[in-house]
């Protein structure tokens, strides 16, 4: 009781009130003779408690062109049953039929559940520092740009920012689905959401309140409803003409045989005619009418998929619709960017090939005072392994080449930092290396100075991605690289892909995803899976884009359909397994629901089915389909 709302406890009071007073005026017949009339009143007493705004939706839906929906399927079946002495069988339909009601509302309420837990993590206040110093409570959406908040320990953060002073470990799990908490300490960013759970932070912000990641993430959630799957289209068009035909079959089987009893002579009747008369071909059409009741498909169907979204949720794993759910099920090739990705994205300098008359210290320090402008994971490496302080004054004329790297000035000399592509385009003969690695070729006035050989590590997760992936369903599994030949080589040796592409331009990563899904076979799709940062035009060229290690990335989340909230490849393997399993529940659902009706409405035509074999033609399956929709819910994360 306690987990009902109050709407449903007071259906369950009326249900209750109902089926007591509906066995009082069964026994009363036992205790003293009961004329007609009495017994109309006594049962109309149970009916309306239970059905009297069964009936009032029926009217009121008549006028705003809302006719043939399950309340006036009941109404109609139920009034005629009272029509034709039916009275008990009347108060029966419309018990049964509430109490499914009651029980469909509770599914579609515990399915919520995990959405509105999601939508817990948008703070109601932040605490703003005043210029004196002092705190002041406000809504988030009045703090500005540049302001700093401080968080208490147990209180979530309720704007994106960084962290100024103060260190302590966040509890990400909402926005994550994962336990372990994330250090951090003055420099690090923070992100709306996340739960302070030891020290005091002061926080600068850096994003207004409606451009923070909570923000965002609350947006894509709430919003994913209207993007339907072709399978809800379906069931929404279905119940559009199904409805109006069944109340048109259920006419033409009472008028049709009704006319005919009237007109043929009783010796003339055929013989599914003979001994009838025209209250049992009523009788037929009512029960044909709750057979009818489209609510087993109208509610599971949707209920499936929003399942299967609010799972997903619970596991850090965001789709932004139903449809790109369904599309995901149907996925037999998956494609990957590889740094960041399928790799820690963290690059290493592992080894220094000086070329003669140059020292490995001066090949070093040319390479990372060249790349010190750029934010790129290798250069980031190249500074770390120089590891002293770079005076920006030595650096100039700096120039990004996508794709190929880096030209400056340092020190007044040209120096050109970058791939083999870069060195062709200055006319400069490379020397080739064996190693497994990123290849970063160095030039000093325009004379080769070596190059530098730095690995990025596949991640610990991803070793048996590509088998989770095959045991899920899919048949192919690609990585692309602007990388080297030898290193995309060995990371996709390690970690089983099938395929590989090295040495890749954004462009290019572009046309080899065209290529595959050109060659991908009817019905089947072809999910990208990257940064969402680098590969947005491929993310949005894929039929399915999934960013990875979204976290706090807005572009991650713009671009992408399906959005994994951390680093971790594995669940990749869980949000297939997710939707592939939606998707067959929504089919079992489907067919077992369009199955019982077909059998048991040719039954009621021919006479053969009761009433009761009506409810749980409607009733009966709604309540199955709903359970197994609910199953959805439950999402066995994959065991890396």
């Amino acid at each position: 009781m306690n987990n009902l709302t109050r709407k449903q406890r007071k259906m369950l009071y009326r249900i209750l009130a109902a089926a007591v007073l509906l066995i009082i005026v069964k026994l009363l017949p036992l205790l003293f003779p009961v004329p007609w009339w009495m017994a109309v009143v006594l049962f109309l007493v149970p009916y309306l408690v239970i059905g009297w705004d069964v009936l009032w939706k029926a009217v009121r839906n008549i006028p705003n062109g809302q006719v043939f929906d399950e309340n006036f399927l009941m109404a109609l079946a139920t009034v005629g049953a009272f029509a034709t002495g039916e009275y008990a069988e009347a108060v029966f339909v419309m018990l049964f039929y509430q109490t499914g009601e009651l029980f469909q509302d509770y599914a579609v309420g515990k399915s919520r559940q995990s959405i509105a837990a999601l939508m817990d993590i948008r703070p109601d206040v932040a605490n703003l520092e005043n210029e004196d110093g002092s705190l002041e409570e406000v809504d988030p959406e009045d703090v500005e740009v540049g302001s700093i908040v401080v968080v208490r320990p147990g209180e979530r953060v309720p704007l994106d920012g960084e962290v100024v002073e103060g260190a302590s470990a966040l509890d990400t799990a909402a926005l994550t689905g994962e336990s372990v908490p994330r250090d951090v300490g003055p420099g690090d960013p923070v992100i709306s959401g996340c739960v302070n759970q030891s020290g005091l932070l002061r926080v600068r912000v850096t994003k207004p309140c409606e451009e923070s990641t909570v923000s965002k993430i609350l947006d894509l959630v709430e919003n994913a409803g209207e993007k339907k799957a072709a399978s809800e289209n379906f069931i929404t068009r279905f119940a559009r003409y199904y409805t109006p035909c069944v109340v048109i079959a259920a006419t033409a089987l009472f008028l049709i045989p009704t006319i005919a009893l009237a007109l043929v002579p009783a010796a003339s009747q055929p013989a599914f005619l003979a001994g009838t008369s025209w209250t049992g071909w009523l009788h037929r059409a009512l029960i044909f009418l709750v057979i009818s009741c489209p609510c087993a498909l109208v509610i599971s169907v949707p209920l499936s998929f929003f399942g299967g979204i609010g799972g997903a949720s619970k596991c850090g794993i965001l789709v932004k619709g139903s449809n790109y759910l369904e599309t995901l099920a149907r996925t037999e090739t998956v494609v990957f960017d590889k740094t960041g990705t399928l790799t820690q994205g963290s690059f290493t300098v592992t080894a220094l090939h000086p070329a003669e008359g140059v020292t490995e210290d001066a090949l070093l320090e040319a390479a990372a005072l060249a790349e010190s402008w750029s934010s790129h994971p290798i250069s980031v490496s190249l500074r770390k392994a120089w590891g002293r302080d770079i005076d920006p004054s030595r650096v100039t004329e700096v120039e990004e080449i996508a794709g190929h790297g880096v030209t400056a000035k340092v020190d007044g000399k040209a120096v050109s930092a970058g791939n083999s592509r870069l060195m062709e385009k200055e006319g400069v003969r490379w020397e080739a290396c064996e190693l497994p690695g990123t290849i970063v070729h160095v030039t000093v006035e325009g004379r080769y100075a070596g190059h530098i050989l730095i690995s990025d590590l596949p991640k610990p997760e991803a070793k048996t991605l590509a088998e989770g992936l095959k045991a899920a369903g899919v048949k192919k599994t690609v990585m692309l690289t602007g990388d080297t030949e030898a290193a995309a080589k060995a990371v996709a040796r390690d970690l089983g892909i099938d395929e590989y592409h090295a040495q890749l331009l954004p462009a290019d990563k572009v046309e080899r995803v065209e290529s595959l899904l050109a060659k991908k076979s009817p019905g089947a799709a072809l999910a990208f899976v990257g940064d969402g940062i680098n590969d947005a035009p491929v993310l949005t060229r894929a039929d399915i884009g999934i960013a990875m290690g979204a976290l706090g990335s807005d572009a991650a989340i713009e671009a992408a359909d399906i959005v994994l909230m951390d680093d971790n490849p594995a669940k990749i393997v869980t949000a297939m397994r997710v939707s592939r399993k939606t998707l067959r529940i929504v089919k079992q659902n489907i067919w077992f629901a369009l199955g019982v009706k077909g059998a048991v409405l040719l039954l009621g035509a021919f006479g053969v089915a009761t009433m009761w074999e009506a409810v749980f033609a409607d009733v009966g399956v709604a309540f199955i389909a709903i359970l197994n929709a609910m199953r959805c819910l439950r999402v066995d994360k994959f065991k890396k």
